[in-house]
């Protein structure tokens, strides 16, 4: 067998040792040599040794100059090949403060200190867009970022890229999960008693249905891609069967991502009556605005007929919010009050899941039911009764 270690001979006198050893076998199955040269021979015989016992053990590394920018760019085209434009965009959107951060550094030099510096940066001053630029980022932002790059890494350790996945055990800092924590508890839904109000003021605007839809639990995109097609004003039902929503300002209409997404809801009187009256509306806009009006089928429509994206609505919706007085409160904010009230009102919670359009009934409890002290009364009542005997 020929020997790895070759002596070499340069023209100014020098002899150094140069190792020429295999390390395996391309897609092609074509053997993979890597060579290195070394001042001694002994450096080369220790060297030798250890990248043969991690051939053999399948943890050989071999150098790469792959840039963690490449890298991404790689994972990217793999993770998305089967997700929809929506979920391909938000790993975009995850991964662009490592690119920001990290990008022009070689994937195989990425250290668990540099993933922690990107959680400090990220929490102090990773904000682009979406607010005040070099603002810090909220802890749901760095988790998700977090999450992708180690899904990331965990694919570039497979492909035996880098030895070790080096944001595996990178946490973000407790003070910035207890603040986070903090202000979720401080971002309440609306009660019941605070809805009435907007409810009222609404009661005679021209989007009265939709915001009732989206008091109905609906999500803002449920709302936007409503078809009139799947509305029975007789019966009083609808089928969620399509949404709307933008993705990197390009408006994309499909069906919900779940078979529990696509459901039939039963309409509250008010809510058909308004449904009704939009209709009728709508109509008449038709009329008045004659071949400018586009008939988009969509349930809701700006006044030329047109299908309209969730940030209209939203502005919209902030709008009413302001002109009634009432707490102002994200739009799908109205979710997690609709949900709260049925689960509070003893609506058994897998009628509560169904109603969101849910398969895991703990994941509804968990994250879009809100109870407060007002909802404590009926343990209240039941001690009450229970101590009285005494």
């Amino acid at each position: 067998m020929k020997d790895p270690i070759r002596k070499v001979l340069h023209k100014d006198g020098r002899t150094r040792y140069r190792l020429v050893v295999d390390v395996g076998t391309n897609e092609a199955g074509k053997r993979k040599q890597l060579t290195r040269t070394f001042d001694t021979k002994k450096q080369a015989v220790t060297e030798l040794s250890r990248i043969r016992h991690q051939v053999q053990q399948s943890t050989f590394v071999a150098p790469t100059k792959l840039t963690v920018d490449e890298w991404l760019d790689t994972w990217l085209t793999s993770a998305t090949r089967e997700v929809e434009a929506a979920t391909a965009a938000n790993y975009e959107d995850a991964l662009r403060p490592v690119r920001t951060h990290l990008g022009d550094k070689a994937l195989q030099a990425l250290t668990e200190q540099d993933i922690e510096g990107l959680v400090d940066w990220m929490l102090t001053s990773g904000r682009v867009r979406g607010g005040k630029p070099g603002t810090g980022l909220g802890v749901r932002s760095v988790r998700l970022t977090l999450g992708r790059l180690r899904a990331a890494l965990n694919m570039a350790v497979r492909r035996q890229l880098v030895p070790r996945n080096v944001a595996q055990y990178v946490t973000i800092p407790r003070k910035a999960r207890d603040a986070a924590l903090e202000a979720k508890a401080e971002r309440k839904p609306w009660t019941e008693e605070e809805a009435l109000p907007f409810l009222r003021h609404i009661a005679g605007d021209r989007l009265h249905a939709p915001m009732l839809l989206l008091l109905l639990g609906l999500r803002p995109a449920e709302v936007c891609g409503l078809r009139w097609q799947d509305v029975d004003l007789k019966v009083g039902t609808l089928q969620v069967a399509m949404t709307r929503t933008n993705v990197e300002r390009i408006v994309v209409e499909k069906a919900p991502k779940t078979a529990a997404g696509r459901r039939r809801l039963l309409l509250p009187r008010v809510v058909t009556e308004a449904l009704g009256s939009f209709r009728t509306q709508q109509a008449k806009e038709r009329l008045a605005a004659g071949e400018a009006y586009s008939a988009s089928g969509r349930v809701v429509v700006d006044e030329l007929g047109g299908a309209v994206k969730t940030d209209w609505l939203r502005r919209r919706c902030y709008r009413l919010m302001e002109t009634s007085g009432v707490r102002r409160v994200r739009p799908y904010d109205a979710r997690h009050a609709v949900l709260t009230w049925l689960a509070a009102s003893g609506v058994p919670d897998v009628v509560v899941s169904a109603w969101a359009g849910h398969s895991d009934l703990s994941f509804t409890k968990r994250v879009y039911v809100h109870p407060d002290v007002q909802h404590l009364q009926p343990a209240v009542d039941r001690l009450n009764a229970v101590f009285d005997q005494a």
